[in-house]
């Protein structure tokens, strides 16, 4: 965009941009919070004790508010992909199409059909179907998150199609599509980062109530298993991440080349902690490195080779700086959650986990950690890609519909509008959510299934041994 001009394509990428952004966080956390639902009302069934009901009463009603609202946002992309996308659409559709509608077969539906029962059959029907119900519906979310990356994947990755005379491509193996080579790595990414996501919400928010000395057995037992998963998962998304780096330096060699701010390609190549890169003089400057470390992570050695950005032409390169900071991010929240793991661990055995103020404060402030690492994580992969829409085949600027930009740019100043006041209503609501606490959650429960007259001992016995 330069002046008064409005470029197209610059446009839609920023409105899909927008749009999937906004998207994107809430399946990231419904996918780890349905899962974690599973495990609460497990303990529950197992133990009978009250806590793990109170928790599960409380935080349902998060999920439901976050599932909508990805269910919403979600709506809005597909629409996108048929009024700016539309060139996308009829080339690539024989390819994407199946892929997302297996995942509302195999996925969507799964989770509607059970939803209703998770969100509203306690008391109606029996224990063991209504965990069953959670159980389905946790198991659907990781259904879709499959068809979802499968087909993200096969566009980073392209394989198991031809382009027919018409130019447009045809599905010759259906495995080699889903099953396309970043796609298993990517997809656990996926996962664990939703596990973690929801772990720092729930650590946040348990936290809050231990700083305010509010709930306190409701919030040691979320603030545990939270931890819990930051001391174990933390660590292993380490490992799938370096596993992610070496596929895409094996496939996409320009990515890990702008996420490491390398401009010459060659041996013994520096770590870049922090640098500015500088796209005009293709350098990176002001760098503090760690020498020999971008070889040595990337391929097992000082002497191991790495792509640069010279190695294509400069309209074939990414925009380097997103793609760099964008990545430090990503990894710099990564090492704090497993910074958060190992002060857990030591507070455990100094039997001060539960106590100390200033790990409370550091837990709270690292709340939306989850979220900022998945949509850092997210432009990597998506900018990382550019020029290109379907990796090495198929442009981003020849993707396009015959759209005009006025009306792009338009329609992007309304979508920024409605999102910000729907959903910020949504996060107000859950934040009013969290504010009343699990116990609160409870007495609603208890005036929902038996009535108003039996609401006053539920009540009495909150006062009595509550927060």
């Amino acid at each position: 965009m330069t002046g008064l001009e409005l470029d197209p394509v610059l446009l839609s990428r920023l409105q899909f941009a927008f749009t999937i952004s906004f998207h994107i966080i809430f399946p990231a956390f419904t996918i780890g919070l349905a899962s974690w639902l599973a495990v609460v009302e497990g303990l529950y069934l197992k133990t009978g004790r009250q806590v793990y009901q109170d928790i599960y009463m409380m935080w349902i009603k998060i999920f439901a508010v976050c599932f909508g609202m990805g269910v919403v946002s979600g709506v809005v992309l597909s629409y996108q992909i048929g009024t700016n996308w539309s060139v996308f659409s009829d080339k690539v559709g024989n390819v994407i199409g199946p892929l997302l509608g297996y995942e509302v077969l195999t996925a969507f539906f799964l989770e509607a059909s059970f939803l209703g029962i998770m969100l509203f059959g306690w008391g109606r029907v029996s224990q063991k179907m209504h965990f069953a119900s959670t159980v389905i519906v946790a198991i659907g979310t990781i259904i879709s998150a499959f068809w979802i990356l499968s087909a993200n994947s096969w566009m980073q990755t392209p394989q198991g199609f031809e382009i027919g005379a018409d130019g447009i491509l045809y599905p010759t193996n259906w495995l080699e599509v889903i099953f396309n080579p970043s796609f298993p790595v990517r997809f656990f990414h996926m996962l664990t980062a939703a596990y973690l996501t929801t772990a720092f919400v729930v650590s946040g928010v348990s936290a809050f109530y231990l700083w305010r000395k509010v709930h306190i057995e409701h919030a040691r037992v979320m603030f545990a298993m939270a931890m819990l998963i930051a001391v174990f998962v933390a660590p292993v998304q380490l490992l799938i991440g370096h596993a992610h780096g070496e596929n895409t330096l094996h496939h996409q060699p320009i990515k890990v080349a702008a996420m490491e701010g390398n401009w010459e390609q060659g041996a013994d190549k520096p770590l870049y902690l922090f640098g500015i890169p500088n796209e005009e003089n293709e350098s990176t400057d002001y760098g503090v490195t760690i020498p020999g470390g971008a070889s040595w992570i990337l391929t097992g050695s000082t002497d191991g080779i790495i792509p640069g950005l010279k190695d294509v032409p400069k309209d074939e390169r990414p925009p380097v700086s997103a793609v760099f900071w964008s990545f430090r991010v990503m990894v710099g929240i990564g090492m704090a959650m497993i910074f958060t793991g190992i002060i857990a661990v030591i507070l455990f055995f100094k039997k001060r986990l539960f106590e100390s103020r200033k790990f409370q404060l550091w837990c709270m402030a690292m709340t939306p950690s989850g979220f900022i690492a998945v949509l850092a994580g997210w432009f990597v992969t998506e900018i990382g890609r550019q020029p290109f829409i379907v990796y090495g085949v198929l442009k981003t600027s020849e993707s396009i519909s015959p759209v005009i930009a006025e009306q792009i740019f338009l329609s992007l100043l309304i979508f920024i509008v409605v999102y910000t006041v729907i959903f910020g209503a949504g996060s107000y609501y859950i934040l009013k959510l969290i504010a009343k606490g699990p116990l609160q959650s409870r007495q609603a429960e208890g005036y929902y299934q038996h009535g108003h007259e039996n609401i006053a001992p539920l009540i009495a016995s909150d006062r009595s041994g509550g927060a």
